[in-house]
């Protein structure tokens, strides 16, 4: 299990278990600094947020991290050497699983006492956090289109509607040039579908070509979506061309607009709060602070009736047995293993991909060596609490408390499935400083050091670094993020949301062939 114990960080290098043969590097480190509390003087000049041995650790010894092997010695490792990719081999080992052997209920906060927030309540009782109009392509074809009814819609054309936070465009790269039927066109339809019905919009128009293969029919047909008032269709070829369908769509968003703008936020219970997680351009320091800090704040979270949504498959790879043993039963754990091995053994069979070993160059420079040092940080933004359902890419999330949702890695597209599963807000950890926006919800961002955090302080929401520095525990980080949350989703604006962040970053999973 690993160890997520409540201690503020002090002195230059950082043990995270007793039982670990490394020790990071809590800042920069020189040759001959001695660290006389582990017993041993540096032999290797050590950037801030990489890994010390701590002992002698020699070739082919399991390289552990919070008591979690995040791979092996590739050659004899003497005491006080740097330990990362040039020392370190990367292959599996068995792992067991015990389904559901750590399963814990969680101690839910009473229900008088739990944490509000100012929602918007539609009209069949679905909870939003933000109120947009939304224009959804059916194909790539009709991209363009779609930006253009949207990019009318300037902030001077929408001061009369105060209430009414944008009009926002999601096109893609897909719909047509792939498979007619199967998983593919599934996912695509669903992801689309999912938008669609997303409470923080307020209306949305379909707009297609009208020979793609995703046929608008279709796409209504299996996602049992049917055209009124606030969901309004156009086919190109049928409305007259480009200029037309820009002009009819700009015209209906014109009706829509009064209409989205009668609404008032009201007192909410959190447990309308449904939280996606992600992590980008990650450091040595993600999983010491931002990320136990956001797991710290989902517990809180689902102890107050919300959702946390755990994704990036690839990023659980080599901890996904400290999940599955937290699963409120086996059907459960065996889901998220058979999504491990789908990608495994058939996905990414043979790839150069995240799941296969190398980490992206980012990742590297930032102090992790592989996968599984990727994943034991990635890991610990759902919290510690149970596993309670594993959802494919873009599925409905219905089930309260901390899932998971199959996802690549890449941000865009998996917090794209995660709204299109009903997400309405997006927290995102950084230590090299992703910057991300995701329309219709808002993203926070969590900075896991402070010179990153001041160097980007206009795209950064949150200084987890605060632990680094000594002045925050990972319970005090976690309760300030779990507020952070309850402002946000009353209407408090991130800083992706001021810059302006979110227009092109609905990117659906493509998984098929393109043809």
């Amino acid at each position: 299990m690993i160890d997520l114990s409540d201690k503020k960080v002090i002195g230059p290098v950082i043990r995270l278990n007793s039982g670990d043969n490394v020790v990071v590097a809590r800042v920069d480190v020189g040759i001959g600094t001695a660290v006389p509390d582990e017993g041993f003087t540096l032999r290797s000049q050590v950037p801030a947020g990489y890994k010390i041995a701590a002992r002698a650790i020699t070739k082919g010894e399991p390289i552990l991290k919070y008591n979690v092997v995040v791979g092996f010695a590739a050659v004899d490792i003497p005491a006080g050497t740097l330990v990362h990719s040039h020392n370190t081999e990367f292959r599996e080992f068995d792992r067991d699983y015990a389904y559901g052997e750590d399963y814990k209920p969680v101690d839910m906060i009473p229900e008088a006492e739990r944490a509000t927030f100012q929602g918007i309540v539609r009209a069949d009782g679905r909870v939003a956090t933000r109120n947009y109009v939304g224009i959804v392509s059916t194909v790539n074809c009709s991209a363009t289109v779609v930006h253009r009814i949207a990019e009318w819609f300037t902030a001077e054309r929408l001061a009369d509607f105060p209430n009414v936070d944008g009009v926002v465009a999601f096109a893609h790269g897909l719909g047509c040039g792939m498979e007619m039927t199967g998983e593919p066109m599934a996912l695509l339809r669903r992801t689309l579908a999912g938008y669609v019905r997303h409470p923080n919009l307020a209306g949305v128009l379909v707009v297609g070509l009208g020979c793609e293969r995703n046929q608008i029919a279709g796409l209504l047909e299996d996602e049992g979506l049917r055209p009124g008032p606030n969901l309004r269709t156009f086919v190109m070829q049928e409305t007259g061309g480009t200029r037309r369908t820009i002009e009819a769509g700009v015209a209906a968003v014109k009706e829509l607009l009064p209409v989205a703008n009668q609404v008032t936020r009201q007192t909410v219970p959190a447990s309308h709060i449904s939280v996606g997680l992600q992590c980008g351009g990650s450091d040595g320091f993600s999983s010491i602070t931002a990320n136990p800090a956001l797991g710290a704040a989902m517990d809180l979270l689902v102890r107050h009736g919300g959702t946390a949504i755990l994704s990036e498959t690839p990023e659980i790879y080599g901890v996904e047995h400290t999940l599955t043993r937290r699963a409120v039963s086996r059907e459960v754990g065996e889901k998220l293993i058979e999504r491990i091995r789908w990608w495994k053994d058939q996905y990414a069979v043979g790839r150069d991909v995240q799941i296969n070993g190398v980490v992206s160059p980012g990742n590297q420079v930032g102090g992790l060596a592989n996968i599984f040092e990727k994943s034991l940080g990635s890991s610990m933004k759902g919290g510690t609490g149970p596993l309670m359902e594993v959802y494919k890419y873009a599925e409905p999330v219905t089930t309260k408390g901390f899932v998971f949702m199959d996802t690549p890695g890449y941000d865009p597209c998996s917090a794209t499935g995660q709204i299109a599963g009903g997400a309405n807000i997006i927290a995102f950890t950084t230590g090299r400083g992703s910057m991300f926006g995701a329309k219709p919800v808002p993203s926070l961002k969590l900075a896991t050091n402070t010179p990153m955090y001041r160097r980007l302080e206009e795209d950064m929401d949150i200084n987890c670094g605060a632990v680094l520095d000594g002045t925050a525990s990972i319970a005090q980080m976690g309760q300030q993020i779990f507020e952070l949350i309850l402002r946000t989703a009353s209407g408090d604006r991130s800083k992706s949301e001021e810059l302006g962040l979110g227009d092109h970053e609905f990117v659906p999973w493509q998984i098929g062939i393109v043809g």
